[in-house]
């Protein structure tokens, strides 16, 4: 297929010169031959050749530029590309694919019209590639990480050269990156650590193992003097671990998604003790990811946010409501995903269909050793009827030829609860109750199977119901006391969003950070180092 697609390529390129010389002949011949323009058409349609959206962008323009004419609309769009380059690095992006230096000097060194046309076409090839990475993200999270399942909004590339040809140039290359108020605030954070870093971060590190309040010397001096770097406290000549450094450190646990008891232990030194480097690098894969969610959201909105094991429904921008969540636990076939879907209904007293992958499993093998293991649940065969134990020898399946379903009915032992989420999707996934309520206390709460489970799963479907009844609660708890499996639809469905972001902002520009749970954002980070993305230290 390769060799055909070559010859394909080869004969595109030669038809269209083919076609140019024609036009070239045709002018000749009517006395109208300018040898300079057909020389810098000729040398654009080489150029573009090889690529489908570039030919016929300028095959549709009869091959003239909209870059090298040295003054009008071309000089207007050259000026707004590089100085919209000249801040590329203010946006965590690879400045090295379109150096404003190297493009500056080519615009310098092309002085023939056959230069002029090959470099026509390297300016479009740049600023296609500077527009999808600014717009939608520099990498593939797909090729990163299989847990990562989220569609990208990739935008055309013959519309997108159409629409900047017709628009003002400044105005169009700033539409481009995301507008939403955690990506500005996220850029606004990151500029303020690469002056930090320039000036040599944060200081000595935290040398002792844990400090408590009460206590003095060194050490705490230490970590006072790196809290007031970090700008969680002003700036003291106290030596001992006094209620001003108490309330520093519970303000940094809490904006690091750890127990604000004040107590600077183990797991809150180590954090304190991040380096600036660190945080920038987290700070620029979630840039990256916002890039990857450049959509409309929805005004109301359902954030999982994996890392800080919370559920949040967002209207206009704002928390209406909030309730911790445990995630997929840390191993293969456990993790939840990250995607976008649309939650269409409820269930109320759901029955759990085990997924096969957890019967076979899990359950298999306990059935296997006593047939009357996990009594709770029920065996069926393809036909939904329900099978006697004790006429199944369990010992002869394995996970390939086990033939039954396992179902637990609605109660308050339910695996999914009394009431489960449901945005239909090809991962299996939704929100629910559950009966282990204990987890709930744990920091990290990464536990499941994979889907989301929620401390105050109740409040969450009231919440939702409010828009379309007067007494949700009420009207929950009369479906909720038949015991019977009832499904309740929202009239208007919700965008559910579940993100992994491991920093991120609060209204007023805080940042917080959380801890690298499923290991994406180091891979990510590695992935934006090899397409040229750079750590900076901006003296300012």
């Amino acid at each position: 297929m390769t060799g055909i697609q070559s010859h394909l390529r080869t004969y595109q390129r030669f038809m269209t010169v083919l076609a140019l010389l024609g036009a070239f002949f045709l002018s000749a011949a009517t006395g109208q031959a300018e040898t300079r323009v057909t020389a810098f058409s000729q040398a654009v349609a080489e150029a573009a050749a090889g690529d489908k959206a570039l030919a016929e962008f300028y095959r549709a323009r009869g091959y003239k530029g909209i870059w090298t004419s040295r003054g009008g609309k071309d000089s207007s769009r050259r000026r707004a590309f590089l100085a919209a380059l000249a801040k590329a690095g203010d946006h965590g992006l690879p400045v090295k694919r379109y150096d404003p230096k190297v493009i500056k000097a080519a615009l310098k060194a092309a002085r023939t019209p056959r230069e002029r046309g090959k470099l026509e076409v390297q300016l479009s090839r740049m600023f296609l590639q500077y527009a999808s990475d600014i717009r939608s993200g520099i990498v593939n999270p797909r090729r990163i990480d299989s847990g990562i399942v989220r569609k990208i909004p990739r935008h055309d590339r013959l519309s997108t050269l159409n629409a900047f040809a017709k628009s003002s140039p400044a105005g169009f290359i700033k539409a481009l990156a995301p507008k939403t108020p955690e990506y500005l605030r996220l850029m606004k954070a990151k500029l303020q650590l690469e002056k930090k870093l320039a000036k040599g971060g944060w200081g000595p590190k935290v040398g002792a193992k844990s400090l408590k309040p009460g206590q003095s010397g060194a050490q705490v001096v230490a970590l006072r003097n790196r809290l007031v770097a970090m700008g969680y406290m002003r700036r003291s000549a106290s030596q001992s671990y006094d209620a001003a450094l108490q309330k520093a450190v519970q303000l940094f646990q809490f904006e690091h998604g750890l127990p604000a008891d004040g107590v600077a232990g183990k797991s809150t030194i180590a954090e304190i003790n991040k380096p600036v480097e660190k945080r920038l690098q987290q700070i620029i894969v979630a840039m990256e990811r916002e890039r990857w969610m450049n959509f409309p959201r929805g005004k109301r909105h359902i954030l999982v946010n994996l890392t800080d094991f919370t559920a949040k429904i967002i209207d206009n921008g704002k928390v209406t409501f909030s309730t911790r969540s445990v995630v997929g636990k840390n191993e293969n076939d456990r993790r939840s995903p990250e995607f976008s879907d649309v939650m269409e209904f409820m269930i109320v007293n759901p029955t759990w269909n085990v997924p096969r992958s957890i019967a076979v499993k899990e359950y298999l093998p306990l059935l296997k050793r006593n047939p009357n293991a996990v009594s709770y649940l029920k065996v069926v065969d393809s036909r939904g009827r329900t099978v006697s134990r004790s006429g199944v020898d369990f010992s002869q399946y394995n996970d390939k030829t086990f033939p039954f379903n396992l179902q637990q009915k609605p109660s308050n032992r339910n695996a999914l609860g009394l009431v489960k989420f449901m945005f239909p999707n090809p991962y299996n996934i939704y929100l629910h109750d559950t009966p282990t309520k204990s987890l709930f206390g744990r920091n990290v709460r990464a536990f499941s199977h994979g889907c989301i489970r929620l401390q105050q799963p109740f409040d969450f479907a009231y919440e939702l119901l409010k828009k379309q009844m007067s007494n949700p609660e009420a009207y929950f708890q009369s479906v909720l006391a038949t015991g019977k499996e009832t499904r309740i639809d929202l009239k208007k469905p919700v965008p559910v969003h579940l993100i992994y972001r491991t920093a991120f902002t609060t209204a007023k520009g805080r940042m917080n950070y959380r801890r690298d749970v499923y290991g994406r954002d180091a891979k990510i980070f590695n992935a934006l180092a090899k397409a040229g993305v750079a750590l900076r230290a901006v003296r300012g």
